[in-house]
C-alpha cells in the first residue's frame, strides 16, 4: 500500500471542467510554466487557451506548443483527471491555481510560480506570515534541538514554519513548530499522495492534520531528485526569510538561500564551530551578506521590519472595538487577552503579530505587550 497523507475535515467540491482545463494546460508537453503564464495573460484562462485555436495560439508560442496545445486529450491526462478528482472528493485535500484569490500572494510573485498547488491539511494556513527553515539531512544532535527549539518558539510568535520534511533539519523544524499555535507547512516535491522519505510517514500525517503539505506535482510523482531543488523555490518564495540552521559547503539548503536572496528574502544562518563540516555551508552565507542570528528575538526582529512580512500578515480586525481597544494603553500579558480570541492561542498570537508587524503595537522585554502611542 501506498504511503499517503489524509487530512480532515471536508472540502467543498471543485469544479469538474476548471479543474480538468488547468490539468490539461499543466501536461500539455512542452508547456512550462512560463508559458503557461504568458498564455494565461493573453487568453485569461485555460478553457479560453483551449478554445482559441491553432493560429491564435501560434501567434504567442512556437508552432510545435500550439499544435499540442490544440491536439485530443490522451487517455493518460484523462486518467490522471479522474485521480485528480478522486482524491479532490477525500476530506480536507485542496487544488489552488495560480488564478485563485487565495494564492499565496508571496509565492505568485516570484518569477516561475506554480500553476497548481495541491494541498492536503489546513489551507487557511497559506495566508500566515510564514518564515522558512532549512539545513542538512545529516544533521548534527544540536543542531536538531536547535532548530527544533527556534522553530517552536517562531511558531508561539505567530509566525507559520514552512520547510521542506526532508530528514535532519526539516524534521526537526516542523516538530518544533507543531509545538507552537503557528503549526508548519511542508512543501514536498512528490505528489500529494506520496510520503518521502518513507521515514516521515508519521510527521507528514501528523502535518496534514495539524499544518499543511504543499505539492505542485501531480498525483502519483515519484521523489525524483531533480523535483528536490525545484521545490525550494517554493518553500523560499511562500516566506518572508530563510533560516539555515546547519550547511555543509555544498548544501542543497544553499540552493534554498540563494533562491531567497534572489527573490528579495531575508536570509539568516546560524553560526557553528570553525571545526565542523555542517558550519561551512553557514558560513559562507554570512560572508555573503545573511543575517548572523544567535537567538530567536534577532530574526522576530529583522522579520518586524521587513516589507513581505507585513504583506504576508493577516488582516487583523482589532479596531476600536477589537483587540487594540482591550490593550487600552497599558502593558498587558497576552494570556490576559486570551478571551478576545475565544481562548484560541493560535489566533491571539496571529492577530498580534498582525498588529505588531502593521506598527500598532510593540513587545516588551518581560513578555508583555503594548499599544504604541498614537496607533489606531
Amino acid at each position: 500500500m501506498q504511503d499517503t497523507a489524509p487530512s480532515s475535515p471536508a472540502s467543498s467540491l471543485p469544479d469538474t471542467r476548471a479543474v480538468a482545463d488547468w490539468i490539461r494546460l499543466e501536461g500539455t508537453a512542452g508547456v512550462g510554466c512560463r508559458t503557461a503564464r504568458l498564455l494565461l495573460d493573453a487568453f485569461g484562462s485555460p478553457a479560453a487557451i483551449f478554445r482559441a485555436g491553432h493560429a491564435a495560439l501560434a501567434s504567442h508560442v512556437p508552432a510545435a506548443q500550439a499544435a499540442a496545445l490544440c491536439a485530443p486529450v490522451t487517455p493518460e491526462l484523462a486518467r490522471q483527471l479522474d485521480l485528480t478528482l478522486d482524491w479532490l472528493s477525500q476530506p480536507n485535500h485542496h487544488l489552488l491555481t495560480l488564478q485563485d484569490a487565495d494564492y499565496p500572494p508571496s509565492l505568485r510573485h516570484i518569477s516561475d510560480p506554480p500553476l497548481l498547488l495541491y494541498i492536503a491539511g489546513q489551507r487557511s494556513l497559506l495566508s500566515s506570515p510564514m518564515i522558512a527553515m532549512v539545513g542538512s539531512r545529516n544533521a548534527s544532535t544540536q543542531g536538531r534541538a536547535n532548530a527544533g527549539n527556534f522553530a517552536e518558539a517562531l511558531s508561539r510568535a505567530g509566525l507559520c514554519v514552512v520547510s521542506g520534511m526532508a530528514l535532519g533539519i526539516d524534521t526537526a523544524a516542523h516538530e518544533g513548530a507543531l509545538r507552537g499555535p503557528g503549526a508548519t507547512v511542508a512543501v514536498i516535491g512528490t505528489g500529494p499522495d506520496r510520503v518521502y522519505p518513507a521515514r516521515n510517514r508519521a510527521l507528514a500525517h501528523r502535518i496534514a492534520e495539524e499544518g499543511c503539505i504543499v505539492s505542485e506535482y501531480a498525483l502519483g510523482t515519484p521523489p525524483v531528485a531533480s523535483n528536490f531543488p525545484r521545490r525550494n523555490r517554493i518553500i523560499s518564495g511562500m516566506a518572508a526569510g530563510v533560516l539555515v540552521v546547519e550547511a555543509a559547503a555544498q548544501s542543497g539548503s544553499l540552493i534554498t538561500a540563494q533562491m531567497a536572496a534572489e527573490q528579495g528574502r531575508e536570509v539568516f544562518a546560524l553560526p557553528g564551530s570553525i571545526h565542523s563540516a555542517l558550519a561551512k555551508g553557514c558560513h559562507q552565507l554570512i560572508r555573503e551578506g545573511a543575517h548572523l542570528v544567535e537567538t530567536v528575538d534577532e530574526v522576530l526582529d529583522a522579520m518586524r521590519v521587513s516589507p513581505l512580512a507585513r504583506m504576508a500578515a493577516p488582516p487583523c480586525n482589532a479596531g476600536k472595538a477589537g483587540l487594540l481597544a482591550v490593550l487600552g494603553h497599558d502593558p498587558v500579558a497576552p494570556d490576559r487577552l486570551l478571551d478576545c480570541t475565544e481562548g484560541d492561542a493560535g489566533r491571539l498570537a496571529g492577530e498580534l503579530l498582525a498588529l505588531e508587524l502593521a506598527g500598532l503595537l510593540e513587545r516588551l522585554p518581560d513578555g508583555r505587550v503594548q499599544r504604541v502611542v498614537g496607533a489606531g
